[in-house]
Formats: structure tokens, C-alpha cells, sequence
């Protein structure tokens, strides 16, 4: 797992080299600073019976002892700026790490992770693990060094009182271990309902005009106290195991002190051991098993970012199921024919559950192409195709004459333009959003893409034109306004193939036709695909596929399919007749 997190650390090896150097300096000069107490006891103080106090050798040593402390001061200051550093740097990297692997992800990756659980590893899981970087570099380093050269002194002291310690250390080791056993499973299930409390805030605020439009308020407060409770519970759950190590270890700690003061006061009685060596001696100890009780902190620390860790591999071990690392970087698209040979696909990549089955259809460049079908046949799945945004399972996707797994994802994607169903926009200025289709595009490019879509005159609208804030998400424009804003930002890009996946759907008829007049002359010798509900839509487009229940049962001219297609012919009914009617 250290190996796995370890480029994060890249950039700031210096000053996380440089904590411990500084720590391990501040731990040897503790050290020191009891060792010179005891030469201070037992050569300047109990020099024997009747005789004076040696001065200059207790100025001496207790000089030693002031500035070995300045110095510890120093290092310790150092050492908690350069893992300050290096603890924020290691984060920052680590966030990158995944943010850059998330954005690798192909549809079916993103599907494997919820939107809250993504930001709740991104956020809260990497601060755990920062803290617990922090504390390696800083309390780890420094209590073992303390620990193991306590215990030389020790031992260098009275060799038979060490033994307290082959008790008391295995002990404490044993009961953390056996905590850490126990707590994380809990852990886990914490962090998990801390995903589901925040998949509710997200929903809600995302939703929060629907919210209030149908009064739930009070529905959706029930239902987040429900998460916050639910992850309370399951903390309370993790840390009342958690709790029981400090308790324990103290009790250990002072057992061991009392032990050392018993044992040690007999051997001063017996006159085996001086006054200044039982002092130093207890020094030593207190050093030894505070630092046991730091590191068991440490411990603690790693078993709650244990799940953390977990979390955060899952994402970077996710096998992106879609790459072009054998695609020839030199091809590009040449035009926007497309075909489909014997395609199937199942988001769930098994072959008895496919969502498109045997589709087959070859489209020219510059065509018009209408889609319909009814709800769950497949349309928006099979146009995701063409971009590939999803792997087909079998088949293959042809644009411009070649296998879409041949072209670099980057380039077959630029030369591929979506307005997708649902009309993202975001934050920032009109202008910005636009520059997502081209960010060079000139402001007369921008305002013809515009005019093309029937945006221009109400964005001119506005007081600042294009340079209108949208806020987050576009919540400062009405749906119709979103989506002629996503196609002006599709045309842009100057692609080879457009998909339009209902994206007019949130316009009068009047505007789509106003739309559709302009794209075909914007559009000019480019591959369009047009998903509509409307039949006013598509009756225009060279041909029009129907799609039922995920095979393609028709491809032909509107006006052949409704004298042979009894699905287009019920919907043209349906809509144009009911039209007329009224």
C-alpha cells in the first residue's frame, strides 16, 4: 500500500527526508538530556558521604543539558515546518493522482463509483491519509529513535531492571494489534455511510428547485438526519474500540513505573544501584513508554485511515477497461461516415443481457440522421458508441473508414461533437462555456454558433452579453437556454460527426425548427445525428433509425418508413394527426 502512494510523495522528498533528520536529531538530544541528569546526580551531587556538592561539574552538565534543549527546541521547530510542507505537498499530489485517474475513467468506470463516493475519497479520505503521513515522518521516526536509544541507556544502567520491559512492550503490542483487528471493519462501514450522508446533501442541492416545487423539504430533512444518524452510529461503533488504547496503555505505563521504583528502591537499600542512576533510570522509562504510547497513537491513526487507504486504491487500481495505447497516433478522421458491424453491448459486459443487439447500419458523410424509439430501446447507448465512451462487447464502430479503436481517444473524440441529454454547463461566464467547444474560437465565431442555434438575441439579452455569469451548473438560464447554449458550444468545435440526443427537447416547436433550418446549413457536409421524441424533429433527416427494445428494426427515408415501419407510423400518427386535430 506504501508502494502504491508513494509517487504522491514526489517534489517534496527533501523536506520529508529532511522532518526526519530534524526529528531524530530532537529525539537524540532528549535523550542526552537524562543521561547528563544522571552524570549530573551522581558526580556533582551524591559524591559521597560527608563530602561537598562538585559545582563546577553540575554547572557543567546542567549547561550541557540547557543548551542540548535549545537545540532540541530548534530541530523540533524545523522538523514541524518541513513535514507541514511536505504533509500538504503529499496531499496535493495525491488528490492529483486520483483526480488525473478519474479522468481517465470511461463511462463504465464512472459507473462503478458514485459521484459522493469520488468526492468524499477525494476530500476527507486523502486528509486522513495526510494526517497519517504526517504523523510517519514526524512521531514515528522520532519515537523509535527515542525508544531503542532509551533503552541502550537503560540497559547501559541496570541491565536486570530492563527486564520490565520484555513484560510491558510485547503487551502493548499485542493489545494494539489485536484493536486494530477489531476496529477496522467499522471503520469501513463508516466511511461508507459517510458516502451515502453526502450523496444526499449533493442530491438534494443539485434538486433543491424540485424540492421546494413539490414541498419536501421536510421529507429531505428526515432523510439526511436518517444518513448523519446512521453515520454517527457507525462511528460511535468504530471509536468505542479505538478508545480503549490510551486507558490501556497508561495503565501499563504507570504499572511499569511502579514496578521500576519497587524493584529499584531495593537495590538502592541494598546498595546496588546510586540515586542518580534509579533518577536517570526512571527518566529512560518514562521516555521509552511514552514513546510506546505515541507510536500506539500512530497506530490508532493507521487504523482509521486503513479504510482510507483501501478507498483511495480502489480508484487507482481501477483497470480503465477503455485505452489507446495501441492506436496510431498520426491517424486522424478523415470524414464522417459511420458504421456499425454486428454490434452488441451490455453495460454489465455479459453476453446474455445486451442492450444493443446485431446492429448493423452504414450512414455517408454529411448525412442526416433521425433516431427514435421508444423509452429504454437503446438510442442515447448506441451513440455513445461512436465516440467511444463506451467498449462495445462485440462488433465494431467504424468512423471516417476505420475502427474507432484505432484513432487516439483525444482524436477521434475532438472530431465528434455531443449535445448530450442532460445540458451541462459551468461555472463562469457564457463566454467561457463556449470556449469549451474551441478555445480559440473568435467572439464573430462564437456569435454565429450562437445565431445558429438561437441563442445570440437572448444573450444579448442579458446586461453583460457573453460576458453573463451562469453561476454553477447554468442555474441563471432556463433549459431551453441551456441547451441551444450546449449546441452553440458543439458547433464550435468544427466536428466531423454531431450528436444531437434530444437536445431541443426543452424548446417550442418553432425554435426547433428555427434550429434545425440553421443546422443544415451550418452543418454542411457534416454527419448529424439527431435523437428526438418529437417526429417534426426528424422528418427532415435523409434517414431515420427505429429502435426497439435495442435492435435497429428500421433504417430508411421518413417517407418510406411510414408506409412500411409500423412503429414510426403510430408515432407520426399519433403526434402529427393529433396536431392537425387540434
Amino acid at each position: 500500500m506504501i508502494k502504491k502512494f508513494f509517487p504522491a510523495v514526489r517534489g517534496y522528498g527533501w523536506q520529508s527526508v529532511g522532518a526526519s533528520l530534524m526529528i531524530i536529531l530532537e529525539g537524540v538530544l532528549e535523550i542526552m538530556i537524562p543521561f547528563f541528569m544522571t552524570k549530573l546526580i551522581n558526580e556533582g551531587i551524591d559524591v559521597g558521604p560527608g563530602l561537598p556538592p562538585n559545582i563546577d561539574l553540575i554547572i557543567k552538565y546542567g549547561a550541557l543539558m540547557l543548551l542540548m534543549a535549545v537545540f532540541a527546541l530548534i530541530a523540533g521547530a524545523l522538523c514541524a515546518r518541513l513535514a507541514a510542507v511536505a504533509g500538504t505537498g503529499f496531499a496535493a499530489n495525491l488528490r492529483n493522482m486520483l483526480f488525473t485517474k478519474v479522468q481517465d475513467f470511461s463511462f463504465a468506470n464512472v459507473d462503478n463509483f458514485s459521484t459522493a463516493s469520488i468526492v468524499t475519497r477525494l476530500t476527507t479520505d486523502v486528509t486522513n491519509i495526510q494526517n497519517l503521513f504526517t504523523m510517519l515522518i514526524r512521531m514515528t521516526v522520532r519515537n523509535f529513535i527515542i525508544m531503542f536509544t532509551a533503552f541502550f541507556f537503560a540497559m547501559a544502567v541496570n541491565a536486570r531492571l530492563s527486564l520490565v520491559f520484555a513484560v510491558t512492550i510485547p503487551l502493548l503490542a499485542g493489545i494494539m494489534l489485536l484493536i486494530m483487528m477489531k476496529a477496522h471493519p467499522f471503520f469501513e462501514k463508516m466511511l461508507s455511510k459517510l458516502d451515502l450522508m453526502n450523496s444526499r446533501v449533493q442530491e438534494n442541492l443539485i434538486a433543491i428547485r424540485v424540492v421546494k416545487a413539490f414541498v419536501k423539504g421536510e421529507d429531505e430533512y428526515v432523510s439526511f438526519a436518517d444518513a448523519a444518524l446512521a453515520l454517527k452510529k457507525a462511528q460511535l461503533a468504530a471509536e468505542r474500540i479505538v478508545i480503549w488504547n490510551n486507558p490501556i496503555s497508561q495503565f501499563i505505563f504507570y504499572a511499569a513505573m511502579v514496578a521500576v521504583c519497587f524493584f529499584g528502591g531495593q537495590l538502592i537499600v541494598g546498595g546496588k544501584m546510586k540515586y542518580g542512576d534509579l533518577s536517570g533510570f526512571l527518566a529512560f522509562i518514562g521516555q521509552i513508554l511514552s514513546s510506546v504510547m505515541m507510536l500506539s497513537m500512530v497506530f490508532v491513526s493507521f487504523i482509521i485511515t486503513r479504510a482510507s487507504q483501501k478507498r483511495i486504491a480502489e480508484v487507482l487500481d481501477e483497470r480503465i477497461d477503455i485505452n489507446d495505447d495501441d492506436a496510431d497516433p498520426a491517424l486522424t478522421v478523415s470524414d464522417g461516415s459511420v458504421e456499425f458491424e454486428n454490434v452488441n453491448f451490455s453495460y454489465s459486459k455479459n453476453p446474455d443481457n445486451l442492450t444493443l443487439t446485431g446492429v448493423y447500419f452504414s450512414v455517408r458523410s454529411g448525412e442526416t440522421i433521425g433516431i427514435i424509439g421508444g423509452t429504454g430501446s437503446a438510442k442515447t447507448t448506441l451513440v455513445q458508441l461512436i465516440p467511444r465512451l463506451y467498449e462495445v462487447l462485440s462488433g465494431s464502430v467504424r468512423v471516417g473508414g476505420h475502427d474507432v479503436r484505432e484513432y487516439k481517444l483525444h482524436t477521434l473524440r475532438d472530431s465528434v461533437a455531443m449535445v448530450l441529454q442532460t445540458n451541462l454547463l459551468f461555472s463562469g461566464t457564457i463566454e467561457d462555456n463556449l470556449r469549451w467547444g474551441n478555445e480559440n474560437a473568435t467572439r464573430e465565431q462564437m456569435e454565429s454558433a450562437c445565431r445558429a442555434a438561437c441563442a445570440h438575441d437572448f444573450i444579448m439579452s442579458f446586461p453583460n452579453g457573453y460576458q453573463t455569469d451562469l453561476g454553477q451548473g447554468g442555474v441563471n438560464v432556463s433549459g431551453g437556454q441551456k441547451q441551444r447554449l450546449c449546441i452553440a458550444r458543439a458547433l464550435l468545435k468544427s466536428p466531423k460527426v454531431v450528436i444531437l440526443d434530444d437536445s431541443t427537447s426543452a424548446c417550442d416547436t418553432a425554435t426547433d425548427a428555427a434550429i434545425r433550418k440553421a443546422l443544415r446549413t451550418e452543418l454542411a457536409g457534416t454527419t448529424t445525428f439527431i435523437i428526438a421524441q418529437r417526429i417534426a424533429s426528424v422528418m427532415d433527416a435523409d434517414r431515420v433509425m427505429v429502435l426497439d427494445d435495442g435492435r435497429l428494426v428500421a433504417f430508411d427515408t421518413p417517407k418510406n418508413l411510414y408506409e412500411t415501419n409500423e412503429i414510426y407510423r403510430e408515432v407520426y400518427e399519433s403526434q402529427m394527426k393529433g396536431g392537425e386535430e387540434e
